[in-house]
């Protein structure tokens, strides 16, 4: 260490390992490098599956199992992701309040 660092000082070689680009992040599933794991219990249910895929742009290995249980789960936590949700703004102090008195918010519900 350079003494132009004082005693509890963040080294800033250290601050800029830390809060870099990150090369190390898991790979997406779904892709081709890392691609679904599916088990249908019929020929079928292999080739409905697989028009899902091929429209979502997904890559996926669809194995056909009759005496194995139907595991799509991968399949179906990515095709319905939570959706991020959104409030309503809370009025300012001299709106109106919304639960409809005709008050101002500041003097009814805030």
């Amino acid at each position: 260490m350079h003494d132009l660092y004082y005693k509890g000082r963040i080294h800033t070689r250290v601050n800029h390992v830390k809060t870099g680009y990150n090369t190390k992040r898991a790979v997406k599933l779904g892709t081709e490098k890392h691609p679904l794991t599916l088990v249908v219990t019929s020929e079928e249910k292999k080739l409905e599956l697989a028009a899902v895929v091929e429209d979502n742009e997904l890559f996926a290995d669809i194995t056909v199992d009759s005496s194995a249980d139907e595991d799509i789960l991968e399949l179906t936590g990515i095709l319905n992701k939570p959706k991020t949700t959104t409030f309503e703004k809370t009025p300012n102090r001299n709106d109106p309040c919304f639960c409809g008195s005709g008050k101002k918010y500041k003097k009814c519900c805030g």
